[in-house]
């Protein structure tokens, strides 16, 4: 069957097959987590972030792809969970931005969409990192340019596509040598393939005719029967791996995360004449990553550089600097090494926010003085933790963690039901950061919002700790950035495969440990991993102790552990808390 164009219809039906494509190998995606935990999520990541898009699309399609794309983009950008779900939304977005002109798309367009959606994918990561669903999209879509020349039929080359991205799948262990060292590959690329997968049996009319199918009367003058759904044979495997520990930080050549907003009707530089196209290139002699977004009153500027003095001083030549916010990379690359459970790629993003964003109906404004200063929203896992939030101050807590992560839109909920003049968000996991900075990135303008990039729940509570409510915002945001980075995480849950990491060797039923980012304790017994993962977390053997039990955690094992804690570490302080979290029998928390 030979196709020269796509329109509405037609793209939705791809959408929906893409997604129930995914959907029935979420768990197969999710099993490929470098760290042999129960908990691997990119799979339900990905397929949660579909959902809300194919919900949104499903109501709101037409027979325009532009408008179509447009829809699915806003629907994706709100549902978006994980680092993987995010990066997802941010292809679709670019996507959306190139099809919004055009009724139907041809191979040329379509091409061209697919890479716009991968440059708008990489610039939303600080540092992108090869060998991740990145990758695998923009050797897809790269591909697919070199292919729409020499084709016009849209089959043709979304098999093309999909054969590029799969080639692309199976060498990205070649390009991170721990999905090698495990022996898998990118779990994000994997549910990519899925997706693309899915699209194919559309545009060859072998729709699967599951709960994404496209039911008759949804769409007009739809052409699209859906018949069986063909599993595909795919053998590859296995998920991201700590992509930050494969970096170093001498590698961070422009290391000043700057943000900023120039008010071009104040200041010496107001009334200037301002030339985007020359401005990006000063920018870009000692800088990357630069986004400039402008209008005749704002310029919005993002940039990495490694002279902030110099893009300051251009700045200033259009107008009067508002809202700075000047980070290092290096401090916080250094960080992220040594603090977290860092598994995946942080990207950083600075999205414009979209034309026609989704956003619950705002509240009605309470009378000034009854606004607080400051409002908390931490995210947990557990009634017992989420109660040690409430006590400490939180005003909402989010139910979420490994298994379950809040998407954009719950973030931009919580935001809109607390009447506060700043917000402070603590995600407490690193996978979940990036649905919280969207969310902040979305109500920008709107609300003052921090995001404390905490990625544990030791993490958390340290940080909720550390906040004093009579200090300024950004002396807390300094405070709590600190605190961070003085605590140990250790987790310790089960193995649900055998692996080797780092030279330990782990069996599938096994209590694993892991301190920060790394396994490091393997055994069948609980309280022997326990003590081996506590035993590398005690330097001094004076610090502060906090054992938070998990659900399955038995009074027998945790008196065990303190009464061990006692008898080789006298001189810690140890604290004993209900936290009621799933799958982690116990998380712990040391503190000098």
């Amino acid at each position: 069957m030979s196709k020269r164009s796509l329109n509405g219809t037609e793209f939705t039906a791809m959408v929906l097959a893409g997604a129930e494509q995914l959907q029935q190998h979420a768990e197969h995606v999710n099993s490929l987590n470098v760290f042999p935990v129960p908990d691997g999520d990119t799979g339900t990541n990905m397929n949660l972030t579909m959902t809300a898009g194919v919900a949104e699309l499903k109501s709101k399609h037409s027979e325009s792809v532009g408008h179509s794309a447009g829809v699915l983009s806003k629907g994706l950008l709100m549902g978006a969970r994980g680092n993987s779900g995010v990066i997802l939304s941010q292809l679709f977005r670019g996507f959306s931005r190139y099809a919004a002109p055009y009724t139907e798309l041809n191979t040329h367009q379509f091409a061209a969409a697919l890479q716009t959606g991968v440059e708008a994918a990489y610039k939303a990561v600080v540092k992108p990192v090869e060998g991740t669903i990145l990758t695998v999209a923009k050797e897809a879509a790269k591909h697919a340019v070199y292919f729409s020349r020499r084709s016009n039929d849209v089959v043709e080359l979304m098999e093309q596509v999909l054969a590029k991205a799969k080639e692309t799948l199976s060498q990205t262990p070649d390009m991170l040598p721990v999905l090698k060292q495990v022996g898998v590959v990118d779990s994000g690329g994997q549910g990519l393939v899925y997706i693309y997968e899915g699209f194919l049996q559309a545009l060859r009319q072998d729709v699967p005719s599951g709960s994404y199918a496209v039911s008759e009367g949804q769409a007009e003058k739809s052409n699209t029967a859906p018949v069986s759904h063909a599993v595909p044979d795919f053998s590859a495997v296995q998920a991201p791996a700590s992509a930050q520990s494969r970096l170093s930080t001498e590698d961070i050549e422009f290391l000043y995360d700057m943000e900023f907003f120039i008010n071009r009707q104040l200041g010496e530089g107001a009334g200037a004449e301002f030339d985007e196209d020359y401005f990006r290139k000063a920018l870009a002699v000692n800088g990357d990553s630069i986004i400039v977004i402008s209008d005749d009153e704002t310029i919005k500027v993002h940039v990495h550089s490694k002279a902030p003095g110099e893009v300051l001083n251009l700045a200033l030549q259009y107008g009067e600097i508002t809202q700075i916010h000047i980070l290092n990379m290096r401090e916080q690359h250094r960080d992220l090494l040594t603090t977290g459970m860092d598994i995946a790629p942080m990207p950083e993003l600075f999205a414009d926010i979209p034309a026609e964003h989704v956003t619950p109906e705002a509240p009605a404004v309470p009378p000034a003085d009854e606004i607080a200063p400051y409002g908390f929203i931490a995210v947990s896992s557990g009634e017992g933790i989420s109660d040690i939030f409430k006590s400490l101050g939180v005003d909402v807590v989010l139910s979420g963690g490994q298994t379950m992560n809040p998407s954009t839109e719950d973030f931009v909920n919580a935001i809109s039901s607390i009447s506060a003049q700043q917000v402070f968000i603590l995600p407490n996991n690193s996978n979940i950061v990036l649905a919280a900075q969207q969310a902040r990135e979305l109500l920008e303008g709107e609300r003052s919002v921090t995001v404390i990039p905490s990625k544990t729940i030791p993490q958390g509570m340290a940080a909720a700790f550390a906040f004093q409510e009579d200090e300024s915002a950004d002396m807390n945001t300094d405070s709590m950035l600190d605190a961070i980075t003085r605590v140990q995480s250790g987790q310790v849950t089960y193995a649900v495969r055998d692996t080797t990491i780092d030279d330990l060797e782990i069996k599938a039923g096994q209590f694993i440990g892991i301190r920060n980012s790394n396994i490091v304790a393997a055994n069948a017994d609980l309280i022997t991993t326990s003590q081996d993962l506590l035993g590398k977390m005690l330097e001094s053997g004076d610090e502060i102790v906090t054992l938070l039990t998990g659900a399955d955690a038995t009074e027998e094992s945790t008196n065990a552990l303190t009464d061990w804690l006692g008898e080789h570490y006298p001189n810690a302080e140890v604290e004993v808390h209900y936290g009621g979290q799933p799958i982690y029998s116990y998380l712990f928390s040391v503190e000098s």
